[in-house]
């Protein structure tokens, strides 16, 4: 009876999973997604058709490519529902995204919006230009 129970709790052991990865903090992931860039003046809209990507920080921002410029958008109502494994559902009327514009927060299992966030303006990232020597 003692080796099976040894012998249960060793298959336990090898089925727990070896280590959870951690998740980054808001502010390592925004770090991540900046990178070495700079930022500019704020804007209040971004063209919609030139944006690539985009990507949620959690409980922070949402971080939109256009080019090579990356574009910061801290909502003004909200941020703190903001979750990386949502999906982000934009509709707007016309062809730019603009500060007060709505994105929804759509859970991806159920596809049902979870959520909704209130955008403030956009700061531009861009690489840094180099130095002349």
């Amino acid at each position: 009876m003692t080796r099976i129970l040894s012998l249960l709790a060793a298959a336990a052991a090898l089925a727990a999973p070896i280590s959870v990865a951690a998740r980054d903090t808001p502010d390592v992931a925004f770090e991540k997604a900046i990178g070495d860039r700079v930022p500019g003046a704020p804007v209040r809209c971004i063209s919609l058709s030139g944006i690539t990507s985009s990507q949620i920080i959690d409980g922070k921002a949402i971080v939109y490519r256009v080019g090579s410029r990356m574009y910061v958008n801290q909502p003004r109502s909200g941020a703190d529902r903001l979750d990386d494994r949502d999906i982000l559902l934009t509709r707007n009327i016309g062809t730019q995204l603009c500060g007060a514009d709505m994105v929804h927060l759509i859970d991806p299992g159920s596809r049902f919006i979870r959520s909704s966030v209130i955008l403030g303006d956009f700061v531009p990232y861009a690489k840094a230009k180099a130095k002349a020597s």
